[in-house]
């Protein structure tokens, strides 16, 4: 069994190799996929891709033309993918359904806290030998309230935290989490949790329904001193929209770790290169705003996980067998 890995990071490279090691050949490159890259999966029966993969019609055409019969995904979401061209193709798609929460939502807090205390200004000031402590000034959390948007098993590991803070705790979702409840979190309609939480937090898949969940309406209606962070999907965020109101000198801290239009973007060395997307030039410009390149899952635990059920999606599609990784099918 033979196996091509796109987008496979440096730290990534060697948990892959050594978890196929007894199941078959893996060859792993750093390039994502997309059109220009997919005829390299020619002759390949099974591709494993990233969460910044492009697997739109025109790439599953040109997989299945090459001979591709598998898509393993290595991530939870799957808005990347057009399911219904790939059942049209006969090319079976799985994902990782579940890993680590903790990694996403300790990395939250991470945003979180270097935006509310501004870690990262008094860090870049401490290296120039500057130790003022002018406009450094953050905020205690304990006391105040959480917003949680979202809260599956990221977002419950999320409010564990904030309840460890002291902080009163509001959630949204389509069904509510009896173990969030038992912190005392109280569910309320979207738009008064914006209104009322010093601290939101998204942790929602991406889908039609969510697409820019936090639109212009929804950031008018946050207080002008709360707390954003997305670790979650970057579509969630109309970011066009959030430049506007950041322009206007709102909200004390944001914390991204996912952009709307990264693909082509994370996971690159851009650092050479003229920046074309304008939105996130002006994006990263403003102090209170903190980006990182989609790392919120990237801890040894999550990886390691993702990678071992990766194996055994592959494994199950040999064998003929179907888990609830299974987006589409064998035929």
């Amino acid at each position: 069994m033979e196996i091509l890995a796109f987008g496979v990071q440096a730290d990534e490279k060697p948990l892959i190799e050594r978890a196929f090691r007894d199941h078959g050949d893996v060859r792993c490159l750093d390039v994502f996929l997309n059109e220009d890259t997919a005829p390299i999966a020619a002759g390949y029966d099974i591709v494993s891709t990233s969460v910044n993969a492009d697997l739109g019609a025109a790439v599953l055409e040109i997989l299945a033309a090459g001979g591709t019969r598998m898509v393993a995904q290595r991530s939870t979401g799957f808005n990347n993918v057009d399911l219904d061209t790939a059942d049209r193709l006969g090319i079976t798609v799985a994902r990782v359904s579940y890993y680590s929460p903790y990694s996403v939502a300790e990395f939250a807090w991470a945003l979180a806290m270097a935006v509310n205390r501004r870690i990262v200004r008094a860090s870049i000031r401490t290296r120039d030998f500057d130790f003022r402590l002018d406009g450094l000034m953050g905020r205690d959390l304990h006391g105040r309230t959480a917003g949680v948007l979202g809260t599956g098993k990221i977002g419950e590991a999320f409010a564990r935290i904030a309840h460890g803070f002291g902080m009163r705790l509001l959630g949204w979702d389509v069904a509510e989490n009896p173990a969030c409840a038992e912190l005392g979190m109280r569910y309320v309609p979207k738009d008064e949790l914006l209104a009322r939480s010093d601290l939101i937090t998204l942790h929602v898949p991406l889908m039609a329904e969510t697409r820019h969940l936090i639109d212009a309406a929804a950031l008018k209606a946050m207080r002008d001193d709360a707390i954003l962070i997305n670790s979650s999907r970057g579509g969630l965020v109309d970011t066009a929209a959030l430049v506007g109101e950041l322009r206007a000198g709102r909200f004390a801290g944001v914390g991204l770790d996912v952009y709307e239009a990264e693909a082509g973007l994370f996971f690159l060395d851009k650092s050479l290169e003229a920046v074309e997307d304008d939105t996130l030039a002006r994006l990263v410009t403003f102090p209170n705003v903190l980006v990182t390149s989609h790392q919120a899952y990237y801890t040894e635990d999550a990886v390691g996980q993702i990678v071992d059920t990766t194996v055994r999606n592959v494994l199950d599609y040999r064998e003929g067998r179907r888990s609830e990784n299974v987006l589409v099918p064998r035929s």
